[in-house]
């Protein structure tokens, strides 16, 4: 008897989506919605119960209309949960806030060195112990209320289910909280006393209890509920089981990430936003990262249409330029973003922003030590200039796109599919033909030039 269909919840920071994936690992159903982080107080905040209403409603709907019998999800990083009994002790944060300057200083200088948990020091939340840090200074008594420290996939596992698990591709994630090398808690957890709130480890993908679902029609249906994963580092399992071994993944959206486990770790540099995630199977690998997704929005002025070739090489000749950085974080930390060279507006100023995010993809590859074949998922696939830039800029590479860019919700649904012992998916990449659009290396060149100046003279030896 084949498998039910499954649900994904896939939960980015701007954008929550349901995926129901058919036993052949077909999309057969899809819902959206924008989760709302509010203010309270002091503190920007995730509406959790205004979220958790709408994945209920949607699971009464796929579980009546497809059969549904299982859920997973699929969740961005940065982002943990403190709970109690049957709830939180704390809302949960929004990620892009920063601690006070006076207590940022005293947090700082408890997180461990780089060499322990491979986790670069960033700014706001994106070291998601610094967070918890930030918590337990405003106010002591939290941590002690706390029963479970759990990261956001697991809160949503625990929501659905009532059990508290841990899920090490999550907590390895630039978090302060792992160290990759040790495969155990940091020296933060324990200085902390920590590792008592650290509920057990469940692997990605397994099912760890189940949920009770109260149909319109007045039947009840159990589902059962599989531990949830990191988005990114799900992306990178889905396309390992395609086939996929000797590559780097760049993983697209709010953030470009790129995985390249051929990379030695000594190769990374912490200054340049680079670190080791941690795969579901808790093997460390090389990642550097930038919040392209987000900058081509900032860049662009919120350019919602496709760019043409033409406008692309209409800047190329212009030798108008968009450099680092739009966003916080990334190889560029320090920099505000700004457009060099003629004035550009509209599809044109897309343009510059699309070159400025191949741009930075490209430094991020040589950054990270990247000759083997890449494969592009995630949002910017969808731009289709995109990865032809991509392809234009590595002339020694070959440079794949998947056709459905929603690999973290299929790499989810992948580690489900393997715990019930099936594995339907088929390897229907395709390999990203180069740009014709102008003197693309002329202007890469330029670019760099700029780049190079900005960053000091020791950043070109360090990306050679």
């Amino acid at each position: 008897m084949s498998p039910s269909p499954i649900a994904v919840f896939d939960l980015g920071k701007t954008n929550s989506k349901l995926f129901v994936l058919s036993a052949d690992g077909k999309v057969i159903d899809e819902a959206r919605t924008r989760p709302v982080w509010r203010q309270e107080g002091a503190l920007k905040v995730l509406d959790d119960a205004a979220l958790f209403a709408w994945m209920k409603n949607e699971l009464v709907r796929v579980v009546s209309t497809h059969g549904v019998d299982r859920i997973t999800f699929s969740g961005h990083g940065c982002t943990f949960a403190l709970v109690a009994g049957n709830g939180l002790v704390h809302p949960i944060l929004d990620y892009e806030q920063e601690p006070p300057a006076d207590i940022a200083r005293s947090i700082d200088a408890l997180t461990p060195d780089f060499g322990e948990t491979f986790s670069p020091p960033l700014p706001l939340g994106f070291n998601y112990g610094r967070h918890l840090l930030w918590l337990n200074a405003r106010d002591p008594a939290l941590l002690d209320k706390t029963d479970a420290i759990l990261a956001y996939p697991q809160f949503w596992s625990w929501k659905f289910s009532g059990h508290k698990v841990s899920e090490v591709s999550y907590l390895g994630c630039h978090s302060h909280l792992w160290a990759p090398l040790a495969d155990d808690f940091s020296s933060l957890v324990d200085r902390m006393g920590w590792r008592g709130k650290m509920p057990d480890f469940a692997r990605a993908g397994s099912a760890i209890g189940m949920h009770q679902v109260s149909l319109d029609d007045g039947r009840s249906v159990e589902v059962a509920v599989h531990n949830g994963v990191h988005d990114s580092n799900a992306a990178l399992y889905f396309y390992r089981s395609l086939g996929f071994s000797d590559f780097t993944l760049v993983s697209t959206g709010t953030w470009v990430i790129v995985f390249n486990p051929a990379s030695p770790l000594e190769r990374l540099d912490s200054a340049r936003d680079m670190l080791a995630n941690v795969t579901v199977d808790r093997q460390p690998v090389a990642t550097i990262r930038f919040m392209g997704g987000r900058e081509y929005d900032v860049a662009s002025n919120g350019w919602a249409r496709p760019v043409s070739p033409e406008a692309v090489a209409a800047v190329i000749a212009k030798r108008a330029f968009a450099l680092p950085s739009f966003a916080a974080g990334g190889p560029m930390q320090g920099h505000a973003g700004q457009f060099s060279g003629p004035t550009v507006d509209g599809e044109e100023r897309a343009a510059v922003a699309l070159l400025y995010v191949a741009l930075m993809t490209d430094l991020s590859l040589d950054l990270i030590g990247s000759k083997n074949t890449i494969v592009i998922d995630g949002g910017l696939v969808k731009t289709g200039l995109y990865s032809a830039i991509l392809a234009a800029l590595r002339p020694g590479q070959t440079v794949h796109t998947s056709a459905n860019a929603e690999g973290s919700a299929f790499g989810a649904a992948a580690l489900v599919f393997d715990a019930i012992g099936s594995n339907p998916f088929v390897n229907d990449c395709t390999v990203a033909e180069p740009a014709t659009v102008g003197d693309l290396n002329a202007y890469r060149q330029a670019w760099r030039q700029q780049v190079d100046a900005m960053a000091g003279s020791d950043f070109r030896e360090k990306r050679l």
